[in-house]
């Protein structure tokens, strides 16, 4: 097998073995590792949407809209759930996303409480064409592993995952 190169990572745990051998700490290599991939990765898929004039966590909501399919709109309790954000982070992100013309606001037939939140054209157009950048970015950052490598490490997150959201 060939030497790899160590990693920032690797240091940390060497350090921590040294300092306290009685500790496992390979979990911190392996929990490190996903934290810092996790966030080069965000930063890097974050720079690709740019050029489509999304701001950081844009993506993830015009996305969340358009995978709905057509009219392309959810409520905003749905599109908590499918982006990860608080009520206020929503809120906000949704105010900006109005006033760039990506979304509208309308209210909801079913719900005289409720609203809606909906792509328009140019969102819809927009998150067309940044999803293919993002795709092609998404390939670029994991180029370096094999297809068997990639189903694998995604079976492993997938447990992970599971047991950390049971928890």
């Amino acid at each position: 097998m060939a030497k790899r190169d160590a990693d920032h990572v690797d240091r940390i745990v060497t350090q921590w073995r040294r300092e306290r051998p009685d500790l496992d700490v390979a979990p911190l290599g392996v929990l490190g590792r996903l934290f810092r991939v996790a966030q080069l990765a965000d930063d890097a898929l974050a720079k690709g949407v740019e050029p489509f004039g999304l701001q950081r966590g844009w993506f993830d909501l015009l996305a969340a809209l358009r995978r709905a399919g057509a009219p392309y709109e959810l409520n905003p309790t749905e599109l908590m759930k499918a982006t990860l954000l608080s009520s206020g982070g929503m809120t906000k992100r949704l105010d900006r996303l109005v006033e760039a013309g990506l979304v509208e606001r309308r209210p909801d037939p079913d719900d005289r409480r409720g609203t809606l939140v909906r792509l328009t054209r140019q969102g819809k157009s927009t998150i067309d064409k940044a999803l293919e950048a993002h795709v092609a970015n998404e390939k670029r950052l994991v180029h370096s592993l094999t297809a068997a490598d990639r189903r694998a490490l995604n079976s492993l997150l997938r447990t992970l995952l599971v047991q950390v959201e049971s928890n």
